[in-house]
């Protein structure tokens, strides 16, 4: 009875753990809000004529235009700022999919998702958008990457009870609960 009293102990405090480390995951959800309103994104036209600045959400902030944009007619100046406006957002977009995954997780594997969607509407490839991503993020300082860890769900399996019957905590709960009838 002692090895189940000690499966019983060792069950509640893996549940104990991952109470805590939930309340330590969310607790950093203030942290990713901050993050998410600060995030900015920008991109350059290739020519430099054309400057979008994106917040979260791919919200446009900012557009800036040289002398030599505007003088390029409107066809153009329409061309160039609509590739420009693209490339922030998708930046935005990126940055903004690294921040919810290192507070939250890769569980559901939401960069690789972004890129991939990106990739197929941007006609370029995955690897391409990854090393912009890398660029986008080198000279950002990030948080701890709590992405492997789980919540509420322990590393590994917990041990199969015992064979032979129902344990001992078993009878008890059930006896415990019979006499209440």
């Amino acid at each position: 009875m002692s090895g189940e009293f000690e499966h019983l102990v060792a069950e509640f405090e893996r549940f104990q753990a991952g109470i805590r480390h939930a309340d330590d995951r969310f607790a950093g959800l203030g942290t990713m809000q901050q993050q998410l309103t600060e995030l900015r994104a920008s991109a350059a036209s290739r020519d430099g004529g054309v400057t979008v600045v994106t917040g979260p959400g791919g919200a446009v902030l900012d557009v800036k235009f040289t002398e030599a944009a505007l003088a390029k007619g409107p066809q153009a100046l329409s061309a160039t700022l609509l590739t420009t406006l693209r490339e922030a957002v998708g930046a935005a977009a990126r940055q903004q999919a690294v921040i919810v995954e290192e507070n939250m997780g890769d569980d559901l594997g939401l960069v690789d998702q972004v890129l991939e969607t990106q990739a197929v509407a941007f006609g370029t490839t995955v690897e391409e958008l990854r090393s912009k991503l890398t660029e986008e993020t080198l000279t950002e300082e990030r948080p701890e990457d709590f992405s492997e860890q789980r919540v509420l769900r322990p590393a590994d399996p917990p041990p199969a009870p015992p064979a032979g019957g129902p344990s001992a905590g078993d009878r008890f709960l059930r006896n415990l609960f019979d006499e209440e009838d």
